[in-house]
């Protein structure tokens, strides 16, 4: 019985191993599918794999592009400066005194010779109204003796006399007069006064500090850059900046250039001048300052399209519908853009995305054409700045 068993799982062990290989696994160009007497279409021998080169092989790859063309640069220097007034004075009184007239509207503007402070100076009244009174006297004095002296009732000498003492009580009036003048102070221009630091009734001296008055219809602009620059900048040169707290760019024009260098800092000094007819400037402000040295036409990419090699920098261009990498020389370089000096020529194709899967020759297609950063296109200003 035993036997019988052991001879049926034999038999059905070699059953199982002829099914296998003549069914469900037939050797090449035999029967089962794909092969003579197989179901039709069955897949190549081999296993089904692509050519050769393994999957994705011969596949064109989808890159963006920039089409060179000549564009307008501008070479700036970034500088930072600060806003002053056109004109502008701290009001110190002259004399010591008491103020009896005080016409200081803080914040509000004052024309030119208007009356500010006025100080104690009845003493010095009562002194001139005295020599007012001198100086009538001699100018009488004076007129009958010019008679005596054409009637030849006195010496030329005597006429001397009473003339110089004349002339001295006129000076003294002068004098006296002055001394009034010194009393008041009065604007040295038309400008806006500023917070003053005293009340009517107060004792004043020469070092007390009244207030501030500031010219603002027309600011200054003082900033400086690095000496290799002082060829480049000239009177009429314009330049750009911006202040905190304000998304508005102002324009001014460089109306002075300090001779010398600063010793310390090796920075030439530049002045420009600012228009400021609606007061939105304001004299101390901080500003961030472009100054442009040269314009010119030259070749830019985008920045990612240059690619930093051990010796040198390439790009890839599109040619033929394939990549070709090139040696490039580049020149001024912004946070966007970079000018190349040498290895692309106006109307290459530089590709700008997807270098780092790019192989020499690879086919690519190009998926996209990009405009310069920040939504510029092709030739237009783009601003270069060189720090």
């Amino acid at each position: 019985m035993k036997r019988w068993i052991a001879l049926g799982l034999v038999a059905l062990v070699l059953g199982g191993i002829i099914v296998y290989n003549k069914v469900l696994h037939p050797a090449p160009g035999q029967g089962g599918p794909g092969g003579p007497g197989g179901p039709k279409g069955g897949a190549p021998a081999g296993g089904g794999r692509a050519g050769l080169g393994g999957p994705g092989a011969g596949q064109i790859a989808s890159v963006s592009g920039y089409v060179v063309q000549p564009t307008t640069i501008k070479d700036e220097v970034v500088a930072t400066g600060s806003l002053l007034a056109s004109e502008q004075v701290d009001i110190y009184p002259e004399v010591s005194g008491r103020i009896v007239q005080l016409n200081i509207e803080e914040g509000r503007s004052v024309a030119k010779g208007a009356l500010l402070i006025k100080l104690y100076d009845a003493d010095l009244q009562a002194q001139l109204q005295k020599l007012r009174v001198q100086e009538e006297n001699a100018r009488r004095t004076e007129e009958r003796n010019r008679q005596l002296l054409q009637r030849g009732g006195i010496s030329q000498q005597e006429y001397d006399i009473v003339t110089t003492n004349l002339r001295s009580a006129l000076a003294d009036i002068e004098l006296v007069k002055a001394q009034v003048r010194r009393t008041e102070i009065r604007a040295p221009f038309s400008g806006i006064i500023g917070l003053r630091n005293v009340s009517p009734g107060a004792y004043v001296t020469s070092s007390t500090l009244i207030a501030r008055l500031q010219q603002v219809s027309s600011l200054k602009l003082d900033f400086s850059v690095p000496e290799k620059y002082g060829q480049a900048v000239r009177a009429g040169s314009t330049v750009s900046f911006r202040v905190d707290g304000s998304d508005r760019t102002y324009q001014g024009q460089v109306y002075a250039v300090d001779p010398g260098v600063e010793e310390q800092t090796r920075n030439l000094r530049i002045r420009a001048r600012v228009s400021n007819k609606d007061v939105a400037l304001r004299p101390g402000a901080f500003a961030k300052v472009n100054l442009i040295i040269n314009t010119s036409e030259a070749l830019v990419v985008p920045t990612q399209a240059v690619m930093p090699q051990t010796r040198g920098k390439q790009v890839a261009i599109v040619e033929n519908g394939k990549a070709t990498f090139r040696e490039v020389t580049t020149g001024i370089r912004s946070t966007s853009t970079i000018q190349i000096t040498d290895g692309v020529q106006a109307g290459d194709t530089v590709i700008t995305s997807g270098l780092n899967f790019l192989r020499p020759d690879a086919p690519v297609k190009i998926a996209r054409v990009e405009k310069l950063p920040g939504g510029k296109p092709a030739g237009a200003t783009a601003n270069v700045s060189m720090r």
